[in-house]
């Protein structure tokens, strides 16, 4: 008898989820609102490539993906015109106070992921034209101390693996043309505006066209709107983790000077993040400095999707100051996403009280280099569930193909203790 599947969201995780659904047997109809795959919050994403993350299930699921990503063509098995391409370029991560190296150096060490320590001498020689001096914490540009004198030099870790995929939107069309290869249909300018159920289980969603879809299983893929669909599926009272929209900007300078060509750099020091983009310019971001406010969404409907020029100098600012050749701009250029932030930045890749009903949500703007990997989780964590396995009190754990990591899927259970060593910010 075959299965069949619901899955709610075309982004990157959702592509992912209904490919490895799909080509393990199950039925699977993808709904989304947008008018394309990945056409929502993956589209803003910076695909950013890296291993930092505060525990090891964390780490090992995102070195696992580094893997799918090296393969690219190969990991999704069809033959496609274009393919999103994972660019090599490293990764530099600099020290602060409250996220020494230490600890991540001992999960990289498990992990077995090479990195170097730098200091301010082997950054200088990286990255020409890099201030390597410490200026922590980040302050506001408008702070009289904003151009202080550097109280120290940074010390950086470096791996030379990551870097970041140089088109997300193609990413995701990859993966969903994957599913798509293996029998998912996809369902697109439509929203879901109920979830089916009766006193057992999830039996499946009702549509914005009317329409009704019925399934065995339904996974809330909603990004931003996962909250909305969980409070029409009547579940989330179990969860210890919350999760909230937030509204975030990535900004894109073009600079003819190549000033970046090197590595992708997290400067929380100075709170951004920044990586080469094509032509020689520079895409950009905030790591969530307590200078600059957190930007919730309580109103999904009414966010203002175009670029502010305050948040575009402040984090344009701020590069420059740790790339001072770099000239500002005289308009914002970029684009605004909606993040789904879990309480402590770490995703929920689980089921829930309504049998049948599964999430993979909170993704928090950094779970976007896990997509090879995490419809290969989702799926396990849904067949040993389906079969009868009590993932709340016995979690689920997967091995990766590549890696050969065993991966506690308990980690982004819903129910779990918040993580306490999370940097509370998109970093993890």
């Amino acid at each position: 008898m075959s299965k069949s599947a619901i899955v709610i969201g075309a982004g990157v995780i959702g592509s992912s989820v209904a490919w490895e659904l799909a080509k393990n047997g199950y039925s699977v109809t993808v709904v989304d609102k947008e008018s394309g795959a990945g056409q929502g919050s993956t589209s803003a994403s910076s695909a950013v490539i890296r291993f930092n993350y505060s525990t090891f299930d964390s780490v090992a699921l995102a070195w696992e993906s580094y893997r799918g990503w090296q393969n690219w063509p190969a990991h999704l098995g069809i033959k496609l015109d274009h393919y999103a391409e994972a660019v090599n370029a490293g990764t530099v991560m600099v020290e602060v106070p409250f996220m020494p190296f230490a600890s991540t150096e001992a999960l990289f060490k498990a992990a077995g992921i090479p990195y170097e320590i730098w200091g301010a001498k082997e950054l200088a020689e990286a990255i020409p034209g890099f201030d390597t001096g410490k200026y922590w914490p980040p302050k506001k540009i408008t702070d009289d101390d904003f151009w202080d004198e550097a109280n120290g030099e940074l010390t950086a870790m470096y791996t030379k693996d990551g870097g970041y995929v140089n088109d997300p939107l193609l990413a995701a069309q990859n993966l969903a043309a994957a599913a798509v290869a293996n029998g998912a249909v996809m369902k697109f300018r439509t929203a879901v505006t109920g979830i089916i159920k009766n006193d057992k289980r999830v039996l499946g969603v009702s549509l914005s066209d009317g329409s009704e879809l019925r399934a065995d299983i339904v996974v809330n893929v909603g990004g931003p709107w996962s909250g909305k669909i969980n409070e029409m599926a009547g579940v989330g009272e179990d969860f210890t983790i919350s999760v909230r929209p937030m509204r975030q900007e990535v900004h894109h300078i073009a600079t003819p000077l190549n000033l970046l060509t090197g590595p992708m750099i997290g400067d929380m020091d100075l709170g951004t993040y920044m990586r080469p983009s094509p032509g020689g310019a520079i895409l950009l971001g905030g790591t969530e400095p307590e200078c600059e406010p957190l930007e919730w969404v309580d109103d999904l409907d009414n966010v203002n999707m175009v670029r502010t020029q305050a948040l575009f100098e402040s984090q344009v600012m701020r590069v420059a100051r740790r790339l001072p050749a770099l000239q500002m701009p005289s308009s914002p250029s970029g684009i605004v996403g909606i993040y789904d932030v879990a309480a402590d930045w770490t995703p929920i890749y689980d089921k829930t009280n309504l049998p049948g009903y599964y999430v993979a949500m909170g993704t928090s703007g950094n779970q976007f280099k896990n997509a090879p990997f995490v419809g290969k989780l989702m799926f396990k964590l849904i067949s040993e569930v389906e079969a009868g396995v009590d993932h709340d009190n016995n979690p689920v754990e997967i091995v990766g193909e590549y890696t050969g990591h065993k991966i506690n899927i308990g980690t982004y259970s819903r129910k779990r203790k918040i993580n306490e060593n999370s940097s509370g910010t998109v970093m993890g």
